[in-house]
């Protein structure tokens, strides 16, 4: 392969997707829409800290819980908040699982090492408030923070860490040492120790639980890249470890399958349905 030498573009991807650009507004109406249409079962803004953005929303389903799905969302960990992917809870939601989606502390105002140790926290308060197995899932560097919990380095107490049975990255972020190469580490602020640091590539893995990295076939070919990379270190580190590409699929609607509780999505988030073979 040659080599990369415009790093600005090799991690954009608004440019590459056709109508890329509406994308936002349309999740932030799609959320609204789920949410208005949740009723009771939404407990919204619930506070794990003092920090405005250091909230979550909670979405119950009939009935006890399953168990607990945590999404934490991307946007290159500055952009976005919980409140643009409620309607993501939707396939989980149906399967029977609760689902919290949270928001957290951005950059600049907070360095990446910082904004692991948040979703940390909303980790432990979202189990403190529903029992049973925990699953995460994260998209983008959402996918990034939901590997780091699982790292050698993690603090998620021991009573929450042993809860988690299952990790799915979705177009994750796995090896920062590029973005010192990008302008948007004039927010992030990185340096090489900190990219090392908090790149899960680069390290060991605390809790050996199943681990399905996804991304989609037509992303750009970094996101490629960081998946396939982590499905080889982690797998050398002897975890159960998947590596899912998603024909026709790119950065923006690779999630879209979290809507469905039929999708092989959700099915790798939650497990297959009761009845049917794996």
């Amino acid at each position: 392969m040659p080599p990369i030498v415009d790093w600005d573009d090799a991690y954009a991807n608004t440019p590459h997707i056709p109508g890329g650009e509406g994308y936002p507004a349309r999740w932030a109406a799609a959320a609204a829409a789920f949410r208005a249409g949740t009723g009771g079962r939404l407990r919204e803004g619930i506070a794990y800290g003092s920090h405005p953005r250091q909230r979550f929303d909670l979405f119950l389903p009939e009935g006890v819980p399953a168990g607990l799905v945590i999404f934490v969302h991307g946007g290159y960990w500055r952009a976005f908040d919980r409140g643009h992917w409620s309607h993501l809870a939707a396939g989980p939601l149906a399967r029977g699982w609760a689902v919290a989606v949270p928001g957290y502390v951005l950059a600049p105002e907070a360095r990446i090492a910082a904004i692991t140790a948040t979703i940390r926290e909303a980790i432990a308060a979202a189990a403190a408030e529903v029992a049973g197995p925990i699953r995460l899932t994260g998209h983008s560097a959402g996918g990034h923070l939901v590997a780091r919990q699982i790292c050698g380095d993690s603090l998620l107490p021991e009573a929450v860490m042993g809860r988690i049975e299952r990790v799915v990255p979705v177009s994750g972020l796995f090896d920062l040492r590029p973005f010192l190469r990008t302008q948007m580490n004039e927010a992030l602020q990185l340096d090489l120790f900190e990219a090392r640091a908090e790149s899960p590539a680069l390290t060991e893995v605390r809790r050996a639980v199943p681990v399905d990295a996804w991304v989609g076939g037509d992303e750009r070919p970094e996101f490629l890249r960081q998946s396939a990379l982590l499905a080889n270190v982690w797998t050398g580190l002897g975890l159960d470890m998947r590596l899912t590409v998603a024909p026709g699929r790119h950065h923006f609607d690779v999630i879209e399958g979290l809507e469905d509780p039929a999708s092989p999505l959700v099915e790798a988030v939650v497990g297959p349905v009761v009845g049917r073979a794996a």
